[in-house]
């Protein structure tokens, strides 16, 4: 796979806010990332509920309803890059970043990363929002990196996109004085209308721009939908709020020189509301895709 994207792939991630390329990541690379995940997914086996610590003291484990030993459910890695080398250096001189580069920029810094696993059987959805709702910085060139590290399919749980609404406006997650991390029920369902599900083999990358309309069902079949998620802005973008996942590697300048300056556009938007313990317990009583 090149280094770099073509025009018509940057036209893409420009009219649409999302771009999927496949073959990213080498298989080597990807065995990796998953011989990692699979050794905390063994032990989680040992522990009824979340468990590890991460920097603001929640747990870095966390796990769905129903886990257990026989049938572990771990569903997010917090931070996974200060635990795993190998998670780390994918955020170096690698193929990702270069095509990142062709995005948004030559200077790029992370803001967190993290792993959302569906496992097979998983229940867990996960409802419309957009990322910035979360993350708002003094500009919106912020891209989510999603790394395919198992096929995903329609039946596992892709990621879900509105083309476009990169553009639209950004949507309340305070529902009846209550952050919820989900937009309202009727905007939801316009956008289930307008739905494009984000499919391909391990080893693909999902660029996400931050202001995308987004969700993903749950995982019905007996394959795994794992994805390694980083957030990433342009260095020029200086973050507004708390990180809700922060990290020691929270600011690093991944690429590039440092800008020196802020650069700032005009939007408004509301506080977002950091969780007590992971964003699935924020959506938790709200309605999500089945």
């Amino acid at each position: 796979m090149p280094n770099t994207l073509t025009q018509d792939q940057v036209d893409a991630f420009i009219e649409t806010g999302c771009l999927t390329v496949g073959d990213v990541v080498d298989a080597a690379t990807i065995a990796r990332l998953n011989a990692d995940l699979g050794a905390w997914i063994e032990e989680s086996r040992a522990h009824a509920g979340p468990f590890g610590e991460t920097l603001d003291g929640r747990p870095r484990f966390d796990v769905q309803p129903g886990h257990g030993p026989d049938a572990p459910a771990l569903r997010r890695v917090q931070s996974p890059t200060e635990i795993s080398e190998a998670y780390l250096a994918l955020l170096g001189e690698t193929p990702l970043m270069a095509m990142l580069e062709d995005l948004i920029g030559p200077d790029l810094r992370l803001h967190h990363s993290k792993i959302n696993c569906k496992l097979p059987g998983s229940e867990t959805a996960v409802g419309w929002h957009q990322d910035f709702t979360f993350d708002p910085h003094t500009n919106d060139d912020m891209v989510a990196c999603l790394v395919f590290l198992d096929e995903v399919t329609p039946e596992n749980g892709p990621l879900m996109t509105v083309p476009g609404s990169h553009r639209g406006p950004i949507h309340s997650l305070w529902q009846d004085n209550r952050f919820t991390g989900a937009v309202a029920a009727p905007i939801a369902a316009a956008a289930e209308a307008q739905a494009v599900e984000h499919v391909g083999p391990a080893g693909s990358v999902c660029f996400m721009h931050s202001r995308v309309l987004h969700a993903s069902k749950a995982n019905r079949s007996r394959r795994s939908r794992n994805l390694y998620i980083a957030q990433i802005a342009a260095a020029d973008a200086l973050a507004l709020t708390p990180n809700h996942l922060p990290s020691i590697h929270e600011g690093l300048l991944l690429r590039g020189e440092e800008p020196n300056r802020i650069r700032a556009v005009a939007f408004d938007i509301e506080v977002p509301e950091i969780p007590e313990t992971t964003f699935f317990d924020q959506q938790a009583a709200v309605e999500t895709p089945d």
